[in-house]
């Protein structure tokens, strides 16, 4: 008798109005059991939210706890907070505060799961990579923008330029073009930057731009999705590729020469 795969259980914690988390990464972890053994299956739980503005923001952060809480009921392997803005629009450095409260309420469920989010998936993979400046694109409104800004700055990592398309409703967010990123990172300063953050949001759906982006550019380029997908197989103790995925799942980061 043929052998039963081994599913991994990954749980998402995501937004009401997000649809592009349960889009993007499980379509990099298809495209990965393309070319490897590990099967994946997804599990969500969701929170209240429906326009990208602070208090939206901070009373789903709120939420997440019972998320977590769900989600330990059904064993899963990993969880990954899909909402890198509402971490950073808490407080610098806010991604280890929610990533210690959402384990210990799966502690105090009893079943002890590793949690991560997008914004602390972000932030390691570019120190990870040893990335000292970057630029971005963000789909949020521009005072966001700038919290997002300061978060990355306040992790070391230098931001020469960011683009903001100034959208506050998220499911237009979502609506946005997967390929746009192709063409916007045009507009960015990327003159001796690391690398090019496409989508600096897991709700900003980007995923084909990305090989795009660096074939364009000759600069490693990274996103939201990307780098929360990264530490999902970190944390399930997986090799980290996917095709399609960018930089941070090839296996190897592109060693391109940068943009004088």
């Amino acid at each position: 008798m043929a052998n039963t795969p081994d599913y991994k259980r990954i749980g998402l914690i995501v937004p009401s109005s997000n649809v592009t988390m349960e889009t993007e990464i499980p379509a990099l972890l298809k495209a990965r059991e393309l070319i490897l053994p590990e099967r994946f299956t997804f599990h969500s739980s969701r929170m209240r939210m429906k326009a990208v503005v602070r208090e939206e923001l901070a009373a789903m952060d709120a939420d997440s706890v019972r998320c977590a809480t769900e989600l330990s009921d059904a064993a899963v392997e990993v969880q990954a907070y899909a909402c890198l803005v509402a971490i950073m629009s808490m407080g610098l450095g806010y991604h280890h505060e929610s990533k210690r409260k959402l384990s210990q309420a799966t502690v105090d469920n009893g079943c002890p799961t590793p949690v991560l989010n997008s914004a602390g998936a972000l932030v390691d993979a570019m120190k990870e990579e040893g990335f000292k400046k970057v630029s971005i694109i963000c789909p949020y409104m521009k005072p966001l923008s700038k919290v997002v800004v300061e978060y990355i700055e306040n992790e070391g990592i230098e931001v020469q330029d960011f683009l903001a398309l100034e959208i506050s409703d998220n499911l237009q967010v979502a609506r946005q073009d997967p390929t746009a990123p192709a063409e916007l990172w045009r507009k960015l300063d990327v003159s001796g930057v690391d690398a090019i953050v496409a989508s600096a949001c897991v709700q900003m759906p980007s995923l084909p731009s990305l090989e795009m982006v660096e074939r364009a550019s000759g600069i490693p380029t990274i996103s939201a999705a990307a780098a929360t997908t990264r530490q999902i197989l970190q944390n399930l103790g997986l090799t980290e590729i996917a095709p399609g995925g960018g930089a941070l799942l090839s296996g190897q980061l592109a060693q391109a020469p940068k943009v004088a």
